[in-house]
């Protein structure tokens, strides 16, 4: 089985000139990562909390650091993933001071009989792991403050624009045994209301992964991926019969329909097809396999470079 691995930036309203080129490198060096954590033989779990771990640690993405702040100014964090072998998984919501959330997640879902620990009970099975804390303004960045501003001054927190919070990062893998995995991790919406969870620590909205049928992460407006069960509609479609794409295309067009939400998907089969789908203005992302790296952020561009 020749490994693949996918990885995505966030659906966005649009990006700016100066952070373009920042963020494609950072969504690149996210699927090399994980690209080459599968090459030497790990497993699709390790690759996709590799290349989250990667992204979260990358100030220009809506992950650990470089998170949006909630209504206090503060950073609350979710992340999920997910083991297609047997269905484990892991999730952490409204986590603060940790670096690395995807990690705390995966902990979760190999060291407890749970699937889903949140805040204070989150915080505490943190530091019974020996994972450290960070000062919560370490994760803050001045571009995210300046974002909070402008939104209280537009906007009432009720009332989010959905055009604009799509952040998110994830990613879906294969490996060479066959078995696929995801993980997503955000920090949410701008200006949200503390305590605020949206779809990416929840299994079948932020993300999905079964060996039988395949693996997605998800971004976009969390509250109606909820709303849609997003990740585990588009692999529905899959189960029907729907190449990766169609699917795609069904489930965010029932969701832009229905509640008129946008997002975007990575989806990767048991076959080793890969895909990318969005309805937001535009999405980081980046795949890997058989030695090439394929990247784009707008709809329609793409490029194909051989893997150093």
């Amino acid at each position: 089985m020749n490994p693949v691995v996918v990885v995505h930036g966030g659906g966005a309203s649009s990006i700016s000139k100066d952070r373009k080129e920042r963020v494609r490198q950072g969504i690149i060096r996210a699927a090399i990562a994980g690209y080459n954590i599968l090459k030497e033989g790990g497993s699709a779990v390790d690759a996709v909390e590799g290349a989250v771990t990667v992204l979260e640690d990358d100030p220009e993405f809506n992950a650990g650091c470089g998170s949006v702040l909630n209504v206090n100014g503060e950073v609350e964090m979710d992340a999920s993933i997910m083991n297609g072998k047997d269905l484990s998984s892991g999730a952490v919501s409204a986590v603060q001071c940790i670096a690395n959330p995807i990690r705390l997640a995966r902990l979760v879902m190999e060291k407890t009989p749970h699937c889903f620990l949140t805040d204070q009970g989150a915080a505490k099975f943190a530091a019974a792991m020996g994972i450290p804390t960070v000062p919560g303004e370490q994760l803050v960045t001045e571009r995210n403050l300046k974002h909070l501003e402008k939104e209280k001054h537009e906007k009432c927190a009720q009332k989010p624009d959905q055009q604009k919070n799509l952040g998110t990062v994830g990613a879906v893998a294969l490996d060479c045994k066959g078995n696929m995995a995801y993980a997503t991790s955000t920090g949410g919406i701008v200006n949200k209301m503390a305590g605020r969870v949206g779809d990416t620590p929840c299994v079948g909205s932020g993300g999905y992964a079964d060996n039988d049928i395949g693996a997605i992460s998800t971004t976009g407006h969390g509250e109606s991926i909820l709303k849609v069960n997003l990740a585990r509609l588009t692999l529905f479609h899959v189960e029907q019969g729907k190449t990766l794409e169609e699917a795609a295309d069904l489930s965010l067009g029932y969701m832009k329909s229905k509640v008129k939400g946008l997002g975007g998907v990575i989806l990767v089969n048991k076959a080793g097809d890969w895909a990318v789908k969005w309805t937001s203005a535009s999405m980081p992302w980046a795949a890997a396999k058989d030695g090439k790296v394929h990247a784009g952020i707008d709809l329609g561009e793409a490029s194909i470079t051989d893997l150093p």
